[in-house]
C-alpha cells in the first residue's frame, strides 16, 4: 500500500476503536478527508484506498481538483464562504459545514432554490469567542438561527466547530461536549422539529475524543494525507 493507504488504514482502526469505546457502530460516523493544499494524484490514492468523500477549504481549490477525481467523488466545503462565492460553491457540493452568518445562509437557501436543488448545511459556531474564528456567536445563539431553521432549500442539519488550537486531545473534550449540549437544547425547540443534528467536529489532532463525545463527521486531513 501507499503511505495515503497506509494512514488512511490506521486512521479507520482509530475510528473503529474509538467507536467501540464509545458503544457506537462505524457506520453512524463520516469521515471527511480534508484535502486543503494536497494535489489531486494524492487524492486518487485515497479514493483508490476507499475514502470517497472529501472536505475542501476553499471553492476555487475544489474547482480545480474535481474534474480529477471520479464523478462519484462526494465533495463537502469545509472551509468560509464569501457570499460572492455562493453560486461558483453550488456546481460543487450540496453539503456546507461553514454556515457562518444568517448572510450566508440566506444566500445559499436562495441559490439553491434558484436550481431546485437542496443543500445540507452544519451550523458554524464559535464557542469560544475567538477574534481569528468564523462562526455565530454563543450568546443568543438559539434565537438568531431560530429563522434559518425555516429554510426550505437549505436544509440545516447540524453544527460544527473547531476548538481552540494547540493543546492536547483532552482539552479538546470540553469544546465537543459543550457543542453538543447545543444541539441537544437546539433540538429541543419546536422550530427544529425533525433536525437530525449532527456534529461536524474533530480533527487530525483529536478526532477520537470528537467521536466519544458524539460526532456524526470528522475532518481528517494531515493523519491522511501527511503534512502539507
Amino acid at each position: 500500500m501507499s503511505g495515503v493507504a497506509d494512514r488512511l488504514a490506521e486512521v479507520e482502526r482509530r475510528i473503529a476503536s474509538a467507536c467501540a469505546r464509545a458503544g457506537r457502530r462505524r457506520a453512524d460516523l463520516t469521515l471527511v478527508g480534508v484535502t486543503k493544499t494536497h494535489p489531486p494524484e494524492t487524492l486518487l490514492e485515497a479514493w483508490e484506498a476507499g475514502l470517497h468523500l472529501f472536505g475542501e477549504n476553499r471553492v476555487q481549490e475544489a474547482a480545480e481538483k474535481v474534474p480529477h477525481l471520479p464523478r462519484e467523488t462526494e465533495w463537502h466545503l469545509i472551509g468560509p464562504l464569501q457570499s460572492n462565492k455562493v453560486r461558483p460553491a453550488l456546481d460543487l457540493f450540496r453539503t456546507i459545514h461553514s454556515i457562518d452568518r444568517p448572510k450566508i445562509a440566506h444566500a445559499v437557501d436562495a441559490e439553491a432554490a434558484r436550481r431546485g436543488v437542496e443543500i445540507a448545511g452544519f451550523l458554524e459556531v464559535n464557542l469560544a469567542g475567538e477574534e481569528t474564528k468564523h462562526g455565530f456567536p454563543l450568546a443568543d445563539f438559539a434565537e438568531t438561527v431560530a429563522p434559518l431553521a425555516g429554510l426550505h432549500h437549505l436544509k440545516i442539519r447540524g453544527l460544527m466547530a473547531i476548538p481552540p488550537l494547540g493543546g492536547p486531545a483532552e482539552a479538546s473534550r470540553p469544546w465537543f461536549r459543550q457543542l453538543r449540549e447545543l444541539r441537544d437544547q437546539l433540538a429541543l425547540r419546536p422550530e427544529w422539529s425533525g433536525f437530525p443534528g449532527w456534529l461536524s467536529m474533530g480533527m487530525s489532532d483529536d478526532f477520537e475524543v470528537a467521536i466519544e463525545e458524539g460526532a456524526s463527521h470528522v475532518r481528517i486531513g494531515t493523519a491522511i494525507f501527511g503534512r502539507r
